[in-house]
């Protein structure tokens, strides 16, 4: 007999905020503590800083997700937290990452256009593809 195995499906968000405070010790203290948390709410998912934007995903059980989102709109390093995607998937983009960072600079937005609000009326499709094309990129799981 055969058993039928039933995947969870996951929560998949995506916000864009801006860093108050933003230097390289306030980023390695983000990324430790992301790592630890989202390790022990099984969590993955990737942020991308630069000192104008923080573009996160965060992706696994939607409690989960949905607690450390709630921490992070408290977390008075960001400014002007905006929710950019929030659905349900299959399977993780950056499942091998408790946090993968990145500070894309060159094919993302432009300061101009982080400064002029297209990060906040972008389509979920663009957001993804930004995720997507980081996440075929090679590098080391932390």
């Amino acid at each position: 007999m055969t058993e039928l195995v039933r995947h969870m499906p996951l929560l998949q968000l995506v916000y864009a905020s801006r860093p108050f405070g933003f230097d390289a010790g306030t980023l390695i203290n983000i990324l430790f503590k992301a790592r630890s948390k989202n390790a022990a709410a099984d969590v993955t998912g990737c942020l991308i800083c630069r000192d104008d934007i923080y573009l996160q995903m965060l992706e696994g059980p939607a409690e989960g997700v949905a607690r450390i989102y709630e921490k992070i709109i408290q977390d008075d390093r960001h400014v002007e937290v905006t929710e950019l995607v929030r659905h349900e998937v299959t399977d993780r983009m950056f499942g091998k990452w408790a946090m993968r960072d990145d500070p894309v600079q060159s094919w993302m937005w432009t300061r101009e256009e982080v400064d002029r609000g297209d990060v906040s009326r972008a389509s979920k499709d663009d957001v993804l593809r930004v995720f997507n094309k980081l996440a075929a990129q090679p590098s080391e799981p932390t």
